[in-house]
């Protein structure tokens, strides 16, 4: 006798193959115990019955669909999230940052953007902001929206205060924000020198010849063959001698690129390339 799970799985493939062919969003190469969970989470949203009438409704109903890729989309973030990452980025790769005229400095699977402004007030406070380009990335358009804006809770921002402070900030964390009511707005300075974009990082190509790629706590999210594929598009676009960040539990140490790089921080995942 077939097994309930047995079924799901075949359920589950059969969605993942058809977003892809529909709509050419290929999460196939996403762990599959954050698949389960995404879609456990959106079948109790929305009271389906099946995987198989998930399907139904995700191909037939692009409001659905736009809710799909969201639920989907990693939007665990928040400013200066593990701060010594930060304070060890400022004391150990800022002044070889600073050695240079020009940066361009892509962040990748950006959501919402809290992970973008941290890195915009860090590099204002270090006078390289004026001389920097940062590229903001990610396929969630929605999130890619709500980043532009710069608007956040004000709920969030005891928290962000403290985690500033324990960066290595200077100021006062509210010199960078105005609040309004129950949000609070990111100083519009602060994104003169951003640019935000659509790009997929499993489907699109290199991006551009960048100084720093900054990917935290995306790839934990993607099997092993599809986290090569990434940290090997990462080292297409990075310079040699730049630097690529990762979040706390991710590493190169089993990737194809790992004799390209040193470690400029093994506990904080900070990354130099070497020259080859």
């Amino acid at each position: 006798m077939h097994d309930k799970d047995n079924r799901e799985k075949i359920e589950i493939d059969l969605l993942i193959e058809a977003v892809r062919r529909y709509y050419g969003y290929d999460f196939s190469n996403y762990s599959k115990a954050h698949i389960k969970r995404r879609m456990a989470v959106f079948l109790a949203k929305h009271r389906y019955e099946s995987i198989s009438e998930m399907q139904h409704h995700v191909l037939h109903n692009s409001n659905v669909f736009e809710d799909f890729l969201n639920n989907f989309s990693i939007n665990v973030t928040e400013m200066y999230r593990d701060p010594d990452f930060y304070k060890e980025f400022r004391e150990k790769v800022i002044p070889i940052l600073n050695t240079y005229p020009y940066l361009k400095i892509w962040i990748a699977g950006c959501a919402t953007g809290e992970e973008v402004y941290s890195f915009a007030i860090m590099l204002q406070e270090e006078s390289l902001l004026e001389r920097s380009t940062i590229y903001a990335t990610d396929f969630n358009s929605n999130a890619l929206q709500k980043a532009s804006r710069a608007i956040y809770s004000i709920d969030n921002i005891k928290s962000y205060t403290t985690n500033y402070q324990k960066s290595g900030g200077k100021y006062s964390f509210s010199d960078y924000y105005m609040a309004n009511y129950n949000s609070v707005i990111i100083d519009k300075s602060l994104k003169k020198n951003i640019v935000f974009a659509e790009h997929n990082l499993v489907t699109d190509s290199v991006f551009t010849e960048t100084n720093l790629i900054v990917c935290r706590n995306v790839l934990i999210y993607f099997d092993r063959e599809l986290q090569d594929k990434v940290l090997s598009l990462f080292n297409s676009s990075l310079i040699t001698g730049g630097f690529l960040a990762l979040g706390t539990k991710e590493t190169l140490q089993f990737s194809a690129v790992n004799s390209n790089y040193s470690a400029v921080s093994k506990e904080n995942k900070i990354y130099k390339k070497n020259s080859i």
